[in-house]
Formats: C-alpha cells, structure tokens, sequence
C-alpha cells in the first residue's frame, strides 16, 4: 500500500502523527509525507529550513515533501496567514512535487486547522485515490471556544467549508466517541469510525538515562501539567490551585511546555509569589516519559466549554501509560475516561478551589492506593490505546477504503 500522509505539522514537532508514520513504515507500509516548514510552538522557522521554498528530506527513510509557509508567530493575523498559507500552497505546490507518484491512499492528520484537509482532497482528485481524514478538532466550534473567531458569520462560512471537506472524503476517523455526532451532522453519508489517540509505548515502560533536572519534580509531591499552555486548556485554574496551596511547602506544580499563556502564568506566578509554581519551558518529547513518571501526580485541563466535553486531549493517553494518578481539570469525555479507567479524580472544569481540594485529597492518600491508580491506567492503556494495536487498526481501516474504492470504479 502506497500511503502519503498530508500534516501541516510533522517531526521535528512533536505531534502524534511522526510516530504513527513511522510504524505504518515499519509495517510494510510505502508511506511518503507532505508537510510544512516546521514552526510550531515557538511560532518561527526552525533553525536549519527557511520558509519559502519546497524542501525535500527523509525522516527514518521515509521521504518528506515541505513546502512554503508562514509561520504561525504568537496568534492572531499570522496564525490565520499559516493557515492560509498551508492551503495555498499545497494546492500550488503539491500537485507538481508529487508529478510522477501515484497513491494507494491519503491520509490526513487533522488537529487545527482541519483546513488542511483541502489540498489533499484535491491532490486525492487528482491521483485518483481515497482521502481519510483523522478528526482531531471540531471545527467550528474550536475556533469560537478558544476565541480566535467570533463573528457569526465567519463561523458560519468556516462551517460550510468543513462541510465541504467532510463531504469529499472517502473515510472520517474522530478520536472521540462523542465526536461522531457532531462531525455526522456535516458529514451526510461520509463514513464514521471511531479511532483514538495513541502515544509511543516509550511512555508506558520504565524510562531509562538521566534527565535534565527540574525544580519542583521529585521533590516533596509533585503535581505535574504537561502540553500546550494556551487559552483551551484555562490554565487560569493551575495558578488559582497553586495560590490556594501556597502554604504547603511540599507540593509543587510543574508546569512543562510553552504557549500563548506561558508568559501570563510566568508573571502570574511573580506577581503573587508562588514559589511551589514552575514554569521551566519545553523540553524534547523524549524526556516526557521520564518526567511523567517522576511526578506524583499529572495533570489536564480544558476550559468549560461545551465542545470541549466530547473532546480526549491526547496527554490522557500519556498519562495513562505513564502509570500516574491523572487530576482531569474538565468535563465530558476526558474526565469520564479517566474516571472509567479507575486512574484519578475528576474536577470539574476551571474549578480552582475542587483542583486544589482534589490534589488534597492524593496527597493524603496512602502511596500504594496512589500507585494502585496509576496501575489501573498503564493497565486501561495497554487494553484500549497501545500504540502498537492502534496502528494495526490504521491499516486495517486504510486497506477497507482502499478496497470500497476499487469496487466501485
């Protein structure tokens, strides 16, 4: 099978996808990448690409086809020039780097934008091939939640282009049960199939060299968030929480990663002397399994908002495989997850003064009851998401499209 996957983001940024592509290739798969120029979180180029021009590289011997983008910077007029830019270009550009190939299949990566999706419809139109698109967002109305559009009528002209993109796909994937309905409602009789995240099994096993050291991790009881720090994930509830535990010197958040939000938390965390707060910045994914694991406890959290509740951040999955207790800071289907995996306590979404009450709660936990949780997830994981079932079930997914569209020609 002949697969490219199409992903405005891939390696060097850490997103899902580079692990998925890797083992669809160790499979037997013939798997090729159309990508951008990577940018993302830092909102610049990274050293070593620039971004006008196509590239082309290999990444683990699988071939990569960059091209031209804008990068994202901090938000506003330059994320909507990135996303814009992505289409453009993949409809410019892709059609003439891919000339001479011929496809089995498209698969596409879909977190925001799902935009993305309209240069590889139109490359599949072209080559003749299925299009399958991994729903990682709703859109609409993850671009209402987190504000980035709020005039009506955009978010209505947004909508029937997501309409359109459902509609000329041949097969539509969503990482949530509670996904399906929202996504059959713009779909017509597109195909549905429920497929969730996954993470490396690097996070579900002991992890193994030195670490860089981090202030507040492994010390005293640790309550570690990892991921994205931007406006989706209310993080407004992680500094009230740290305000109201000020006064237990042994507890410490960890705060991993970067954001639209980080800085706010940094002079946050100033401006109110919350000293058990760290905010040390990114790190390479590969140290999450060690850091996750070293923590006495992971957190999550999304803001209160309606589409929210049917969405699954990925860490869920990481944090379940890590074998932590996981404090899930939202509602819906996250919370109900970890709840149902028996692996930690739900709150409710920016709820501070419950955040901090829960944390209360672990903390006075015997710590075998806190490890008998953690067990309860890493055990939850290896029967619902391990990496490796999952790819399996990509493929087996890819091939019956692949199947369905050659009986009907």
């Amino acid at each position: 099978m002949k697969l490219l996957i199409v992903s405005q983001y891939f390696w060097p940024e850490s997103f899902r996808i580079n692990e998925v592509a890797t083992s669809l290739a160790e499979k037997g798969v013939e798997v090729e990448i159309l990508t951008g120029k990577p940018n993302y979180p830092q909102g610049k180029v990274f050293d070593g690409y620039r971004a006008s021009g196509y590239q082309r590289e290999e990444y683990r011997s699988i071939p990569v086809h960059r091209i031209p983008l804008f990068p994202r910077g901090r938000g506003g007029m330059r994320l909507a020039l990135n996303y814009l830019s992505f289409i453009i270009s993949g409809l410019l550009f892709a059609p003439w780097m891919l000339r001479k190939k011929q496809f089995d299949v498209i698969f596409i990566y879909a977190p925001s934008p799902i935009l993305q999706a309209i240069p590889a419809i139109f490359l599949g139109w072209l080559k003749g091939c299925p299009v399958v698109l991994w729903v990682q967002d709703l859109w609409p109305e993850s671009l209402s939640a987190t504000g980035h559009v709020r005039n009506r009528l955009m978010l209505k002209m947004v909508e029937q282009v997501v309409r359109f993109i459902y509609r000329h796909c041949d097969l539509l994937l969503v990482q949530s049960q509670a996904f399906v309905a929202p996504v059959r409602a713009l779909a017509a009789d597109t195909p549905i199939a429920y497929y969730p995240n996954s993470v490396d099994d690097t996070f579900a096993v002991p992890a193994k060299g030195e670490l860089p050291a981090v202030a507040g991790l492994g010390e005293g009881f640790s309550v570690m968030f990892a991921g994205n720090i931007g406006t989706a994930q209310a993080v407004e509830v992680i500094v009230e929480a740290a305000r109201l535990l000020k006064g237990h010197a042994d507890i410490h958040f960890v705060v991993l990663g970067e954001g639209s939000r980080w800085e706010w938390m940094r002079q946050e965390a100033q401006r109110q002397a919350l000293i058990n707060m760290h905010l040390p910045g990114r790190f390479p994914v590969e140290t999450m399994p060690g850091f996750m694991q070293q923590a006495s406890a992971l957190l999550v959290t999304l803001a209160d908002q309606e589409i929210f509740k049917a969405t699954i951040p990925s860490k869920v999955q990481a944090y379940l495989a890590a074998g932590r207790p996981i404090l899930a800071c939202l509602n819906g289907e996250g919370a109900n997850l970890v709840v149902a995996a028996g692996a930690g306590l739900a709150i409710p979404a920016e709820n501070g003064r419950a955040l901090a009450e829960a944390i209360m709660q672990l903390y006075r936990m015997p710590p075998a009851e806190r490890e008998a949780m953690g067990a309860r997830g890493r055990l939850y994981y290896a029967e619902h998401f391990a990496h490796d079932m999952l790819v399996d079930q990509l493929v087996t997914h890819l091939r019956l499209v692949c199947n369905d569209k050659e009986r009907t020609e």
